[in-house]
């Protein structure tokens, strides 16, 4: 399903995720296409095509069912399902992300993996090895993703190990583009990207 799923709104269904789990933890119901887009800066249209690429969630007349609409989309994104991450690289991305608390039940940091391993403090039942270690960690433990908190240089061959070692799923945070193997999905996360955004609209306002 994923090949003819449009990129738009695959990044989308995080916000719908969102919206309707913040309507399911106040008591909502139901919720109409045109609510959800207002909560969203879109259109009930642009909705309602959306959900109509997952076999639609609604009845006409009566909106969707907050429940079972929140159901459906863990289910779309696999958040009904648990996922065992792993992070190459200790320094403070690495063990910032270690013991965040906001992934959800389904994503569990299993090991972080670094080259220096001595005087890394990390949460309580989360281990640090050594780089070295990663394949034989990999093949004695079910790994779906791997995130990359190393600095750019090192991110390219970290992700080539991570690779080597089974790992089809990376979540880099390394300020760098990775080239991967075909079937090896990358998601890039670049927070100074953002920021430089954020700093083009502040400095360009009407």
């Amino acid at each position: 399903m994923a090949d003819r799923i449009s990129p738009a709104i695959i990044k989308r269904l995080p916000r719908y995720y969102r919206v309707i789990s913040h309507l399911d933890s106040e008591g909502r119901a139901k919720v109409s296409s045109s609510a959800i887009a207002q909560m969203m800066d879109i259109t009930a249209s642009q909705v309602r095509q959306d959900f109509c690429n997952f076999g639609g969630f609604g009845q006409q007349g009566y909106g969707y069912d907050v429940s079972k609409l929140k159901s459906e989309l863990e289910s779309i994104l696999g958040l009904d399902r648990r996922h065992n991450m792993i992070i190459i690289g200790a320094g403070n991305i690495g063990r910032a992300l270690a013991g965040y608390k906001g992934f959800g039940d389904g994503f569990c940091v299993s090991a972080v993996f670094d080259i220096k391993t001595d005087g890394i403090a990390l949460p309580s039942g989360v281990a640090v090895y050594p780089m070295s270690e990663l394949a034989s960690y990999c093949a004695g433990n079910k790994v779906d993703i791997a995130v990359i908190a190393t600095p750019s240089q090192a991110a390219q061959s970290v992700a080539d190990a991570a690779v080597a070692a089974g790992i089809k799923n990376i979540w880099n945070f390394a300020p760098t583009e990775l080239s991967v193997a075909d079937g090896v999905v990358v998601e890039n996360i670049s927070m100074s990207e953002s920021l430089y955004v954020l700093c083009y609209y502040m400095n360009n306002k009407a």
